[in-house]
């Protein structure tokens, strides 16, 4: 955990530096395959400093999520013993990783949506769609609508709200996140009952 609070210290230092966005950028890719700190934790400070540009922060942290996602498909898919078996045990992600394969085992890739507003690693949904052999087409616009409702949920709400707003996400996001990732299970639900 002090790790983990040092990086999260060392995130909003950079947050203030000329080369924040391409850091930004790095970490978003990063944390999609292998890096433990979610992009977020930059994010908010980005935008904090810098409201008019909180969407265009928020647009980095989608695309480079995204390529770093299509890069864990793919260790996923074709490396998965190699490389992202390594990855799961190092994070001790076993549990996390037998909980989506049952979430793939009932909704497909669209599981990805609601693993992607949850407390778990965005890098383990990437490994296991892979690994799964999940269509890629759907990973695709489930990570997009997932990863980025989440991103632009922060940025908007900074963006309004500033600092009012800062202590509210940090004390509460998994909870915040929990619900809406609930509200998300309710709308598959109600689409499997209406089909």
């Amino acid at each position: 955990m002090k790790f983990m609070q040092s990086w999260i210290e060392k995130m909003w230092r950079i947050s203030d530096t000329k080369g924040a966005h391409r850091v930004l950028a790095l970490v978003a890719f990063s944390e999609s395959i292998f890096f433990p700190i979610p992009p977020d934790v930059l994010l908010m400070p980005m935008c904090l400093g810098n409201r008019e540009k909180s969407f265009r922060y928020a647009l980095t942290c989608l695309i480079f999520s995204l390529l770093g996602g299509v890069v864990g498909y793919f260790v996923g898919y074709y490396f998965m013993q190699v490389i992202g078996e390594p990855i799961v045990r190092f994070y001790g992600f076993q549990d996390q990783v037998q909980q989506i394969a049952l979430w793939y085992e009932k909704y497909n890739a669209w599981a990805v949506a609601v693993a992607g507003l949850t407390p778990i690693p965005y890098k383990v949904c990437t490994l296991t769609a892979g690994m799964f052999k999940i269509d890629f087409t759907t990973f695709i616009i489930a990570s997009t609508l997932a990863r980025g409702f989440r991103f632009f949920c922060i940025a908007t709400l900074l963006y309004f709200f500033g600092e009012k707003v800062r202590d509210f996400i940090e004390r509460r996001f998994n909870i915040v996140v929990t619900a809406l990732m609930v509200l998300v299970v309710l709308g598959f639900v109600a689409i499997k009952f209406f089909k």
